[in-house]
């Protein structure tokens, strides 16, 4: 299974659109939290909104993930291990106040714990490298902190 994520604050419609469009040709199980998006996918399963427990339980059992930027997403992902595919929410397209999700991609691409798309061709591209691959190596990579740490970080960030 596939978990895609936008969480819940914004809409993301133009990563909703991707994964079901790519979801046509795909023989995967792809699940969406599609937040408050207003495009309602037709070939992927979706929830507007998952509680914490579920959301938590849809990215363990994920081959892969596909979400923003967001750091809440992307610590997740990495704690568990799961290899994760961003696309960076744009100031520029209405999708968020500023690119601070541009730059957090960034960063975690240097120290090659995400893939990063920042389009819609490149998210394609990356999906198809991605469904096709069976080396995740590069994106198994655990964090380790203390869970009073993850937690702090968790409360304080309400969410992203």
């Amino acid at each position: 299974m596939i978990f895609v994520t936008v969480r819940e604050q914004l809409p993301f419609d133009r990563l909703i659109r991707v994964m079901d469009q790519w979801a046509v040709q795909q023989p995967h199980r792809i699940f969406a939290q599609i937040g408050r998006s207003s495009y309602r996918p037709s070939h992927i399963e979706y929830k507007q909104f998952l509680e914490q427990r579920e959301f938590r339980q849809r990215m363990q059992e994920a081959q892969f993930i596909v979400a923003h930027a967001g750091m809440g997403t992307i610590i997740s992902a990495l704690e568990m291990g799961k290899p994760i595919i961003v696309m960076p929410r744009r100031a520029s397209l209405g999708e968020h106040r500023n690119d601070h999700q541009l730059t957090t991609a960034r960063r975690f691409l240097s120290l090659q714990y995400v893939l990063m798309a920042l389009d819609e061709n490149e998210l394609w591209q990356r999906l198809s490298d991605m469904a096709t691959s069976k080396d995740f190596q590069w994106s198994r990579r655990k964090i380790g902190s203390s869970p009073i740490l993850i937690k702090t970080i968790r409360d304080f960030m309400v969410s992203d």
